[in-house]
């Protein structure tokens, strides 16, 4: 299967050629951290290729070496992009930069002890289309 992605400013363009093994929802400081949000939501294959389409010259890749923790990130806009990991036989992309749909559901979440404290029984508040209050006329 063949999926394709980009970051927020259009710059960086790629796809992945192959399936998506697993989809997990990463709670850890370190995911919370370089997300700015409650978690991560990561899709990992073993199999699947990418290919950088254009901008590769503006991923950026920082590795925190003392945690293993790997982010590659478009240099003009900051989001989030695939990188490759374990030593070359682990792709890891970030859910939220795919341009196709995602043909897996999130399977778990991961590192909950280090759940932000807000993130809990939200089963219940509001959902909006849009910002609340916002005029769509």
């Amino acid at each position: 299967m063949q999926h394709t992605g980009s970051c927020l400013c259009g710059e960086v363009t790629f796809e992945v050629d192959g399936d998506f093994e697993n989809f997990f929802l990463c709670h850890c400081e370190r995911c919370r951290k370089d997300t700015g949000s409650a978690h991560a939501a990561n899709l990992f294959s073993s199999t699947a290729q990418l290919r950088w389409l254009s901008g590769k010259e503006n991923v950026k890749t920082f590795n925190f070496k003392s945690t293993g923790h790997i982010k590659s990130f478009c240099s003009v806009c900051g989001s989030a992009l695939p990188n490759i990991q374990m030593d070359g036989t682990l792709l890891v992309i970030p859910a939220g930069c795919l341009d196709s749909d995602v043909p897996i559901k999130p399977e778990g979440h991961i590192y909950v002890a280090n759940k932000a404290n807000w993130d809990n029984e939200l089963q219940n508040i509001p959902e909006f289309d849009h910002l609340p209050n916002e005029d769509n006329a």
